[in-house]
């Protein structure tokens, strides 16, 4: 493993702001204190230009499909724009591939329902936001699905509940990859009181 770890972030449109943003945050601050940078953060669309997140924010992504480097954290956000999503073959597939040779698969919010709709998620236990549970149930009846979890940690595919979830979610992972004190100083630099300072969470917690 690479002593910087490429943390790949999807968008697309009507993609939840905090969804993509919250671990965007968590993982750029975590690599502005410490040397070298555990992590590099870009962002990636399936198509080329702007894409519209959530409430009219324009985003420009850094890559397509064709040309993203290859992940060692993927991360696939949530939001409405995650229904047509699902109709997606060649997203589908991508996000397939790429947690085929990634360390960490995660989603956030309804991102959990492209995971399962691409398989992902069979037989493991997950999350998603308490208004698409039984929509993630539906698409992966084999999967244990969970409602009263902030984050589930299954060791490779990591789900979170909704929105500001996510925040906690990357959280965890910067504690799993590099302790615990480095994300509780993390959540302190953010000012995000919520973070168990001090815990240290292993694979397989719900939380």
């Amino acid at each position: 493993m690479a002593d910087t770890r490429k943390v790949v972030i999807l968008v697309f449109d009507d993609v939840e702001i905090l969804d993509f943003c919250g671990p965007y945050e968590v993982f750029s601050v975590a690599s502005s204190r410490r040397d070298p940078a555990p992590f590099q953060v870009c962002t990636v669309a399936d198509k080329a230009g702007p894409v519209t997140a959530r409430n009219g924010l324009s985003v420009n992504p850094d890559y397509t499909l064709e040309n993203c480097p290859a992940p060692d954290l993927l991360i696939v956000p949530g939001g409405q724009g995650t229904r047509p999503l699902l109709q997606n073959k060649e997203l589908l597939d991508w996000i397939r591939e790429q947690d085929s040779c990634c360390e960490l698969t995660l989603s956030v919010c309804t991102g959990s329902l492209l995971l399962a709709q691409a398989g992902l998620l069979n037989g493991l236990r997950a999350t998603t936001h308490w208004g698409s549970l039984d929509l993630l149930a539906s698409i992966a009846p084999s999967t244990r699905v969970l409602d009263d979890a902030r984050y589930v940690d299954n060791g490779r595919i990591i789900t979170s509940a909704g929105i500001a979830a996510g925040i906690d979610m990357s959280l965890h992972v910067v504690a799993r990859l590099f302790g615990s004190e480095h994300a509780a100083q993390t959540a302190r630099h953010m000012e995000y009181d919520y973070w168990p300072q001090g815990r240290m969470n292993q694979p397989g917690d719900c939380q």
